[in-house]
């Protein structure tokens, strides 16, 4: 397994990269926010070489709208993976099931050469979504389970295992950096 980190607003624009292999952070949230930190983070983990991703906070209703956002203000380059943030809003709402397979589709549907996944924990896996849907994989996470084995049957590509230090922390199902970048279509090395 290979590691990364997620970040967001939260976290510092010189987060650590020592020993990681991907970075997911986020981009934006409904159809009105953009993390302020994303450009220099997203940045940082180019400039390292390191895998990137983006996701987006999916809130209910405009799901279309809220694709179209998220895709024109993360701004990925080729390879670079877009992610659903598919968790409880702050007032305890969550989108449904139906909402979140939407946003999954039109995010393909604008972005097709990108691979897109699904980030949720355990309980929403296994207790609100009814229809398996994660796009190209799903990144779960597990925080009562040790790195690489949540406790789900459902194939899993990321994994969250740890919010430790004001950092959340994840492994990647790949055996090293270049095949994640390779299943992530990520253009080949110039010399």
């Amino acid at each position: 397994m290979i590691k990364g980190v997620d970040v967001s607003s939260f976290q510092s624009t010189t987060y650590s990269l020592t020993g990681l292999d991907f970075v997911f952070v986020k981009a934006t949230q409904s159809t009105n926010y953009v993390n302020p930190h994303m450009p220099a983070q997203v940045q940082r983990a180019r400039n390292a070489g390191v895998v990137v991703g983006m996701y987006h906070f999916l809130v209910r209703g405009n799901i279309k709208a809220q694709a179209a956002y998220f895709v024109a203000k993360a701004g990925a380059r080729p390879g670079e993976i877009l992610a659903c943030d598919w968790e409880a809003n702050t007032d305890g709402t969550f989108p449904s099931n139906a909402e979140k397979d939407e946003f999954l589709a039109e995010v393909k549907r604008l972005a097709p050469k990108h691979r897109v996944v699904l980030y949720c924990n355990r309980d929403y896996w296994l207790n609100h979504d009814r229809t398996s849907v994660c796009g190209d994989g799903l990144w779960i996470a597990d925080y009562s389970h040790p790195a690489g084995h949540p406790a789900i049957k459902h194939a899993w590509l990321f994994n969250q295992y740890s919010a430790a230090n004001n950092t959340d922390s994840d492994v990647g199902n790949f055996s090293t950096r270049a095949a994640l970048k390779q299943w992530a279509g990520y253009p080949p090395a110039t010399k």
